[in-house]
């Protein structure tokens, strides 16, 4: 089942890479009382995710913080080195962007938003979204129908959503 607006995000783990290695966050602890804004991407250092998606959020960081929001997470199915190293590539982690692995999958296939593309390589990889949780609530959801498009996924349609 895809999530849908309305609906409880899943208490999971997913990863970052600490000082010794990597190291779980709890996404519920991230979503309990705050306006999280979390947008996924189907691999990083891909050409959309890299050109488009991150930077849309670069842009618009300001403008979500504006609208009460208390993060950004960018969630890749990468392990967390190379999560860590894209945010560090796109300047989005030195910019106050949240890059968290879900190296696993598991909250990607809990929300019904992995996908296969075996012809590019792409095996368990993440539908490209954003998404607005409240309390850890889903508000806004925008999923791509294409992976490799970034139109109602994007900084400035969830600012528009906000």
């Amino acid at each position: 089942m895809t999530i849908s607006v309305g609906d409880k995000l899943p208490e999971t783990n997913l990863m970052t890479l600490g000082a010794d290695g990597p190291e779980p966050v709890a996404l519920g602890d991230k979503l309990k009382g705050r306006k999280v804004v979390i947008f996924a991407v189907p691999g990083a250092f891909t050409p959309t995710c890299h050109s488009a998606h991150v930077p849309s959020f670069l842009r618009q960081k300001d403008a979500l913080m504006e609208k009460g929001v208390d993060e950004i997470i960018c969630l890749s199915v990468n392990d967390p080195w190379v999560v860590n190293a894209w945010g560090e590539a796109t300047g989005a982690a030195g910019d106050g962007i949240t890059m968290l692995s879900d190296a696993s999958g598991a909250f990607t296939k809990a929300i019904g938003m992995d996908f296969d593309a075996e012809p590019v390589g792409f095996s368990g990889r993440s539908k490209r979204y954003a998404m607005c949780a409240e309390d850890g609530n889903v508000t806004v959801l925008h999923a791509e129908e294409n992976p490799g498009e970034c139109e109602i996924s994007g900084g400035e349609a969830m600012v528009d959503a906000l």
